[in-house]
């Protein structure tokens, strides 16, 4: 089986966030498993000099983007067993972000045409092309309908994964003929509330979507969470599922990160107090093994939950005896919040704004609680890495939290859920988590268990592989 994974970021190359991890790992996780996946990726200048020095030129072709004829370069490099191919057109990549730019539509035309164009002279022709989030949208519309016939093209699948419905890929109309170049019979499939929808036309015409957790692909059949797409979903929703994400456990292994201060693992986690109490004079909080950290890692902004914390947390912070470590940038409100409580209560609040993946690190394995209460989450993969370094999470039950965290209350969960989105059912969950703490015989069962969970991509590569084999028949 053969599998072209499509994207606009890739760990450890350039990354903006989830989608680069994931394209960093599970092509990996694949080949492990004797899939011949291979991934394309935007040649951005962005690309440090060190793995462009290990890339092979391959060839250049001429990629066709409405009326344009453009330049392509085509690179390739080896690293961990997976062959990347890397597409160069300085003037649409040659750019200080990945993201964000006036002509992002016309980007990411370019880039979907550019990955079917490259089959004939990559001597790899997939069975599969798996296509992710609005930036490569446009590679299961353009091969259903202009490549599926063409010599050379025959029987490939296509398969589309929303990572996060919110961002769609919508544009005007006249998009249409100037940059897509749409066949003007079947333009309609990217038509959608007025505009074009990118995401819609991927949905339309690839053979299986997917999302990024099982709970997601149901949440999004709810107008909710579905940003406008639902009614395109539900009549698909036979082509629907959702496969957990996973984490790559060699990059987030207690036992060998170099960024924290002690070493430790499920069997032997006695240096998880060292780490605490480094997090601790870290950020000048007291020295106190009896007092749970809580640590939030995070973009600040309302949809992670932000507005419920800033509720309620003065009142926690009031009648418990936690401590709380806060690192991550976002909205003005929030990060003055946490300044306020930061300078009010400096032996309780410790605050670093901006993101610091070394410190993200250090928090995961010091901290004793990880709070994320998000409004919606895709997947999630903090949860992920605080149950690895066993930090027992709290989480709201929706998308990829509610698959991954199930309530200790019975006595066997991995952390600690609420479901309605209130403040005050989040604070209750909080107040468990800190009971939960002052028995220290089992929380240490907890810790373990959690520790021991097993979120993998290697779990993850297994139902991938199972859809692949599904959509090809096998």
């Amino acid at each position: 089986m053969k599998v072209l994974f499509a994207v606009s970021e890739a760990k450890p190359f350039i990354a903006s966030g989830g989608l680069g991890d994931v394209a960093g790992s599970l092509p990996q996780a694949l080949r492990k498993r004797m899939i011949g996946c291979r991934v394309v990726m935007p040649l951005y200048s962005g690309i440090k000099q060190e793995y462009r020095e290990q890339m092979k030129f391959l060839t250049n072709i001429v990629v066709p983007v409405a009326w344009r004829r453009q330049y392509c370069g085509v690179f390739e490099l080896r690293k961990d067993g997976v062959i990347y191919y890397f597409l160069d057109n300085e003037y649409y990549f040659k750019r200080d972000s990945i993201y964000g730019h006036y002509d992002d539509a016309e980007r990411f035309a370019f880039l979907s045409r550019a990955i079917l164009e490259i089959i004939p002279v990559i001597d790899f022709k997939p069975d599969i092309i798996h296509c992710n989030d609005w930036q490569t949208a446009l590679v299961p519309y353009y091969y259903s309908t202009m490549y599926a016939t063409a010599p050379g093209y025959e029987n490939i699948k296509t398969v589309f994964t929303i990572h996060n419905i919110q961002y769609q890929g919508k544009y005007g109309m006249e998009l249409v003929k100037e940059v897509v170049g749409a066949n003007p019979d079947t333009a309609h499939i990217l038509e959608y509330d007025g505009c074009v929808n990118l995401m819609k036309g991927a949905i339309e015409t690839a053979n299986k979507v997917t999302t990024v957790s099982p709970t997601y692909a149901n949440e999004i059949l709810d107008p909710w969470y579905s940003h406008g797409l639902d009614p395109i979903l539900a009549q698909r929703a036979w082509k629907l599922q959702g496969i957990l994400n996973g984490i790559g456990y060699d990059m987030y292994n207690p036992e060998t990160d170099k960024d924290i201060w002690a070493h430790f693992n499920a069997e032997k986690p006695e240096n998880k107090k060292v780490n605490k109490a480094e997090l601790q004079k870290y950020f000048d909080l007291p020295q106190d093994e009896d007092a749970p950290i809580v640590a939030m890692v995070s973009r600040l902004v309302g949809h992670k939950g932000f507005d419920l914390v800033k509720a309620v947390l003065e009142e926690f912070i009031n009648t418990t005896n936690a401590q709380v470590v806060v690192l991550g940038s976002g909205e003005w409100q929030y990060e003055s919040f946490f300044s306020y409580l930061a300078e009010k209560y400096p032996d309780r609040v410790g605050l670093k704004l901006g993101f610091f993946a070394d410190l993200a690190n250090k928090i995961y394995a010091g901290s004793d609680i990880f709070l994320m209460p998000s409004k919606s989450e895709p997947c999630g993969l903090s949860q992920m890495i605080a149950l690895r370094y066993g930090s027992i999470p709290i989480v709201r039950e929706t998308g990829g939290l509610k698959d991954s965290i199930q309530d200790s209350g019975a006595g066997e969960g991995n952390g600690f859920t609420f479901a309605s989105y209130n403040a005050h059912d989040m604070l209750h969950a909080m107040n468990r988590a800190v009971e939960g703490f002052k028995d220290k015989e089992g929380w240490a069962i907890l810790v373990k268990r959690a520790m021991e969970c097993d979120l993998s991509w290697s779990r993850s590569a297994s139902e991938y592989i199972r859809m692949y084999k599904e959509i090809l028949g096998g």
